[in-house]
């Protein structure tokens, strides 16, 4: 099935450009929503799980510090967000969503295979990819790629103190939270902006 879904998406992009684009931006951003609400619901079923004070205490920590996907430079509003082209928010949105390969081994959505995690952003990954291809004249937006190998979130992998492993675990699922909606919020505005009619207003 997977390799079926790859083979649609590619002829997708090969024969009409501005119909299969705009085919091909509406399973993306399917699938970038289904992503965001199982983020919000892991991290809401975490979040339930957690005494008051935890919560509280937890929240506060988090707002001071970084998900590792904050030194991905992108719009810091909505109006840098209009602003920026296509291929700029299709190239951030890739990024974002490669810095989730590893950890989001970490991420399990249910045992349903539609709630699998993993997969679910090897797929997006890949039509995001597709996307880039057909809105791009050259290879220059991906040059630097490969330097931008981000690491794992902290010693979140390493053996740790209870508090420690709470408060990593959070951090981890309100990060993919935030991530999820940023890619959501990029791609729609991306679809957006095949339909010059639209009102492409966040």
């Amino acid at each position: 099935k997977p390799d079926l879904i790859l083979f649609l998406l590619k002829l997708c992009v090969s024969s009409q450009p501005i119909t299969d684009s705009q085919r091909l931006f509406s399973i993306a951003v399917s699938r970038v929503q289904h992503l965001h609400l199982l983020a919000q619901r892991r991290f809401s079923e975490f979040e339930s799980s957690l005494q008051t004070e935890e919560q509280r205490q937890l929240n506060k920590i988090f707002l001071q510090d970084f998900c590792n996907s904050d030194y991905i430079i992108s719009p810091i509003d909505k109006h840098e967000t209009q602003r920026s082209s296509v291929l700029k928010l299709l190239s951030i949105s890739y990024r974002l969503v490669e810095s989730w390969e590893f950890s989001s081994r970490s991420l399990s959505g249910g045992s349903a295979p539609r709630d699998q995690i993993s997969p679910k952003l090897s797929e997006l990954k890949t039509g995001i990819l597709l996307l880039i291809r057909a809105n791009q004249d050259g290879a220059e937006m991906f040059s630097d790629s490969s330097a931008l190998q981000l690491a794992p979130y902290g010693n979140y992998y390493q053996s740790l103190g209870a508090d420690e492993s709470l408060r990593r675990t959070y951090e981890l699922l309100a990060c993919f939270k935030k991530d999820m909606h940023k890619v959501e919020t990029y791609l729609t505005v991306a679809k957006c902006r095949l339909s010059p009619e639209a009102n492409c207003t966040l």
